[in-house]
């Protein structure tokens, strides 16, 4: 796997504004914010994409959804409503090649997203 700034950021080599980190995952404000709160998790595990994610990895990827909803009822925006999106390959908006989760929330959402 080609190295990103995500996995930079999981190895402490890069500054970010961290809003939690434990020995598997990450999360922090997202630089480009498209919405109010706009916060990444992303595994310390370099995983390209959800779809080259492995059986191996399932309680990984479990504990990514749950520091999602950790970091939202953190940031406020868990009792409002807030969105989870993972893009999975460049088609769907992916552009930083390290599997990583938003987390949007602080307005009203609309649907469909795309």
């Amino acid at each position: 796997m080609t190295d990103t700034i995500f996995g930079k950021i999981a190895r402490g080599e890069v500054e970010a504004d961290l809003v939690y980190e434990d020995e598997d995952v990450v999360a922090f404000r997202d630089l480009s914010p498209q919405a109010p709160t706009h916060l990444l998790v992303i595994p310390r595990k370099p995983i390209r994409t959800l779809s080259e994610a492995g059986a191996e990895d399932a309680e990984l990827l479990g504990k990514l959804l749950l520091v999602a909803a950790k970091v939202a009822e953190q940031a406020g925006i868990a009792r409002g409503g807030y969105r989870t999106v993972i893009n999975c390959n460049a088609g769907a908006g992916q552009t930083v090649f390290h599997l990583h989760l938003h987390v949007l929330g602080g307005r009203a959402l609309q649907w469909p997203p795309g």
